[in-house]
Order: C-alpha cells, then structure tokens, then sequence
C-alpha cells in the first residue's frame, strides 16, 4: 500500500515542502491541504504593488500565483479544506469538513495569521493585510484624501503607510513603542526612515500606543458600528476613515493542542526542522521554531520571504529519510534575508541584524537612507548582519558574501573587503 505524506498548509510554505519532498525521492502519495480557496501564491506584494492596482480579482491572483516546478509532479491539492485537530500517535487530522486523514509522514506548514490591536471599540472600517481578500477589500477604500490610520510601523505597515500616501489618501503611523522597522534595522536607520517617510507626507506618531478604536457616533453597538479613529494612551485622538492593524502575527498551531508539543511560540523543532516530541512530522515556514546556527542563541522563528523554501530544502529530506529508514543529512544553516520597497526605494537585509548588540555604519548616512547607505551588525564582535537602502545591487550582494562567510571581527573594512 503506498504511503502518504499530508503536508498541512497550502501556502508558498506547503508548495516549497512539496517539491523538496519530490526532489529528496519521496515518490508516493503527497497530499497538500489548506483552509485558503486559492493555489500557493506570494504575499509581499500585497501591501505593495497590489494594493496600489490590484486590478480584477482574476488579474491578482494571476500578478501573485506561485508556479510549481515540473518537477514536483502528482501532488494532490485540498484547498478550502482547513485542518482543525490533530492525533499526532494515531497519525491522523481532521478537517473543517469532518474528515478524517490519515498520514505517514506530516509537514507542518500552516504559517501566521495578523495579530488584531486588542482594545475596545468598532470592527467595521478595521483591515489587516495577509491574504488576498484582504487587498482587495482595501484598496477599495483607498481614495484620494481618505483619512488612513496604520497602527504599527513594522515592514507590512510602513509599506502600507507608503502605499496609501501613494494613492492620494492622508495618512497616520502610529509606530507604539518602536520606529519605523527599528527592530531588524535598528534606532539610526529606523530614525532616517521615519525621516523619509514624513517627506512623503505621512504624519508619524512616535512612541505612543492605541488604547481605543473610535466609533462614528450612532452606530457603535456590543463591537459592532464603523470605526472613525483611535484614542491613544495621552488621550490623543487620530480621525480616520479607514484603519490598518499590522502589529505583528502569531502562528496557527491552536490545531496541534492536545500532542504534549511545545506551541508557545510556532512549533519548536531541532536543526533538521524534526517537531520535537512527535515522529515522522517536520515544520516549515514561519511557523517553525528552531535553532539558529548562523548567529546562535535560542531557537526562534524567522518571519523572512525565503523561510519557507529555506526550511523546506532541511525539513523534507529528513522527513523522507526518518520514512525510508535513512541516514538523516546533515543540515545546511540557512542565511536569512528579507527586502522592502517604500517609495521605490530597496530596503535590503541579510542575516540576523535583529540580534545585534553592536551596529556599524559602513557606507553613506543612515539619516538620509534614500540617498545610499549600509550597515553593518554584529554580535559578540562578530559579523551576522548587513543592510543596505537605495545602493546598488552588487554592493548589497558584496555584504551577502561576507556575512555568508561568518566569523568576521569587528572593526574589518567589509567596504572594501
């Protein structure tokens, strides 16, 4: 009887973890499972060049559909169809449907979903952006000169913000506690692009949190009503016509409660993306919490567009090892990378610039980003991140090679390295 891998999650995650399972010989049955109704598509450009123009519904999913290499052949796709439990020893889930599937081996892929704001107040007029329903009901709202509050100012809401002032509307950041994408980029960079976002005309409020959403008055009854604003922490009130949360996500693992796994941020896996504490099941994507060989430290998801094929290339050939009674390879240590576009300006990161205890400016001025810039990061005196803005594209991929390489000392010339 042939056996079956059940990869669950339909995403660009899922469509990774299929064609590595192919590629690493696993020639039996692969069925991919996911609650969306679409195939595998790519989310960047959904705070970006899809919100701008998204055009038909069919011209949007065709702009971002993901294509599947020809290798990754005879794949079986449940789409519309969410896993909604688990029995990890009796190797089965169920689905939104009631269905019960059985698995041999199984690929965790099911991702993140938008963290909302948690404070009181209306829901209508409230948008996240994760999916490709939620472009399209946004970008309708989005006119010339509508009020347009973004709560958070990570890389989701400044591209956002930016998209919005692009289409004419009046735009509000409000950043909470941290700058413009301070976190990976850290306080000097993130201090210039706030700079270069108020040059664009969006009003950045720094260093405050929202403690209410407003209602327009009349309509607000038990959550319900139209949301006009937001109240923040000093009483400031923010009028808006249309408000975006992008404070963050969490990871979709409610559906692996019950399996004695540890869930309390993604699913936590050792360095070959193996779930700690069930067999023959592996993690890829975002939603996987594993060591970092690179920089070290404690295992940690990583929220970064090439995640999910990273992991995919690890998690699928030992998943087909452990099933053929293999030898399990030895895994590679994935750099991270990640990119941004605001106003056209190419934002560029490799590495893990987040874990820094030491930032270093190598070329240009980070207060005036869109003119050029690089920085470098480093931990215990040691290279393990670089990002550039608005430079060349050989002189990001020049850092890419010298954090690849690891082990650099502060203090080196990486400008002419």
């Amino acid at each position: 009887m042939s056996r079956r891998i059940v990869i669950a999650g339909a995403s660009m995650g899922g469509l990774r973890a299929a064609e590595q399972l192919r590629a690493a010989g696993w020639d039996e049955e692969i069925v991919v499972v996911g609650d969306e109704i679409h195939p595998p598509y790519n989310r960047p450009p959904l705070s970006k060049d899809l919100l701008a123009a998204p055009g038909s519904r069919e011209e949007a999913l065709a702009a971002v559909q993901l294509r599947q290499r020809r290798t990754a052949t005879d794949i079986r796709w449940r789409l519309g169809a969410a896993v909604t439990a688990a029995d990890l020893a009796a190797r089965t889930l169920t689905l939104g449907t009631g269905e019960e599937l059985a698995y041999d081996g199984l690929v965790i892929a099911t991702g993140l979903r938008p963290r909302r704001v948690p404070v009181p107040g209306p829901t209508a007029g409230r948008h996240v952006i994760r999916r490709l329903e939620d472009t399209l009901v946004l970008h309708g709202e989005l006119k010339p000169k509508t009020r347009v509050v973004v709560i958070g100012a990570g890389f989701i809401g400044c591209e956002a913000a930016a998209t919005a002032a692009g289409l004419g509307c009046q735009v509000s950041l409000i950043e909470g506690t941290g700058g413009p994408m301070e976190r990976p980029l850290g306080r000097e960079l993130s201090a210039g692009i706030r700079t270069f976002l108020q040059t664009h005309g969006i009003d950045c409020v720094a260093g405050k949190r929202v403690t209410e959403f407003l209602d327009v008055p009349g309509t607000y009854t038990e959550g319900a009503g139209r949301c006009a604003g937001v109240r923040l922490e000093d009483g400031t009130e923010v009028a808006a016509d249309v408000v975006i949360e992008a404070v963050g996500s969490l990871p979709n693992v409610e559906w692996l409660a019950g399996n004695g796994l540890d869930l309390s941020d993604g699913v936590l896996c050792n360095e070959h993306l193996q779930v700690l504490g069930a067999e023959h099941v592996v993690a890829v994507g975002d939603v996987a919490r594993y060591p970092d060989r690179r920089a070290g430290g404690p295992a940690r998801r990583v929220e970064h567009w090439a995640t999910p094929a990273d992991t995919a290339k690890i998690a699928a050939p030992a998943l087909v090892a452990r099933l053929k009674g293999d030898v399990v390879p030895e895994p590679a240590a994935p750099l991270p990378s990640f990119w941004t576009d605001i106003f056209k300006t190419r934002i560029q990161g490799v590495g893990s610039p987040a874990l820094a205890d030491t930032i270093e400016v190598l070329e240009g001025n980070p207060s005036r980003p869109w003119e050029g810039t690089a920085l470098a990061y480093y931990r215990d005196g040691r290279l393990i991140g670089a990002v550039t803005a608005a430079l060349p594209a050989d002189r990001q991929l020049h850092y890419r090679k010298l954090v690849n390489e690891s082990g650099i000392p502060a203090g080196a010339n990486l400008a002419a390295v």
